[in-house]
């Protein structure tokens, strides 16, 4: 007699626990994420309240504007105030767009460079430009102080342009040598064969390929421009001081009562226009930042 032995085949998980795992995981995903918006958007949230509650209600704690006034921003934005706050805008936007655009014509440059060519001292050229990245500003603040101070540079545009020049600039060269080192340089070669000097190629083949990581690193150098304070404060005077400054100077009717109300409107106003700008154009941002992390 032949005795057959079967075996059974180890069951699969229930279809129902599967799917019920999968939820949890999305459950958390998506509050990890809320965890993360209201942890990240909660203090401009409560800016905007602040800058449009009256000031009498200026420390309420309701979590919007029980009386919600305009005024504060006219306060911020009045030009017979002690602080030009309008002044001061135009003064950021010229800073900040004078930095951006000599640190991308220096860095578009050195980025090339450093991504097609082999030279001697190229990784040294490297190190100093991240070293650079690192050196603490409060270090620079006196010797910049006395050195604008010797040249009668002091309060002068040329004064908070060039050290910011400094500051994004080894942001604008990593950024660009990264997505430059992932293009695809036969395209420049073709471009050689077919004629093209490598000036030609560079600027009709190259340029236009790396446009997604130009624009990112415009914007973010921009950002980066807008928001620096400590040399700003120490180089600038009333008439060439950014909107950081003029925040940070801003003073009400009373000299004994700090504004905040209208503090936050100034500070609503800057950062109005440049979270409409990103949203904008965050799709160009996100292909920049992640251009040159995929191979193909």
């Amino acid at each position: 007699m032949t005795v057959t032995e079967t075996k059974q085949a180890p069951s699969a998980p229930p279809a129902r626990a599967a799917r019920s795992g999968s939820r949890w995981r999305t459950v958390g995903t998506y509050l990890g994420v809320a965890l993360i918006v209201v942890w990240g958007l909660a203090p401009c949230y409560w800016m905007i309240v602040t800058a449009l509650r009256d000031p009498s209600d200026t420390f309420s704690t309701a979590l919007w504007p029980e009386n919600p006034t305009l005024q504060n921003f006219a306060d911020a934005l009045d030009p017979d105030a002690k602080v030009n706050f309008s002044r001061a805008l135009l003064n950021s936007v010229i800073i900040a767009g004078a930095t951006t655009v000599i640190a991308l014509l220096i860095g578009v440059f050195t980025a090339y460079a450093l991504s097609r060519f082999d030279f001697r001292g190229k990784y040294f050229v490297t190190g100093i430009i991240l070293g650079a990245s690192m050196f603490p500003v409060v270090a620079l603040v006196t010797p910049l102080f006395q050195l604008f101070t010797d040249i009668g540079w002091i309060g002068s545009y040329q004064a908070l342009i060039i050290p910011n020049i400094s500051f994004v600039l080894p942001l604008t060269v990593y950024t660009l040598t990264s997505f430059f080192s992932d293009l695809p340089w036969e395209l420049e070669e073709a471009a050689r064969m077919d004629g093209a000097t490598r000036g030609q190629a560079f600027r009709l083949v190259m340029l236009p390929l790396a446009a997604p990581a130009l624009f990112t690193t415009a914007i973010l150098a921009f950002i980066a421009t807008v928001n620096e304070y400590l040399l700003m404060s120490q180089l600038s005077n009333e008439k060439t001081a950014p909107v950081t400054v003029a925040m940070a100077r801003f003073t009400g009717t009373d000299p004994l009562v700090v504004p905040y109300a209208s503090i936050m409107a100034g500070g609503t106003l800057v950062m109005v226009p440049l979270v409409i700008m990103v949203l904008i154009f965050q799709r160009r941002i996100i292909a920049g930042l992640t251009a040159g992390g995929v191979k193909s």
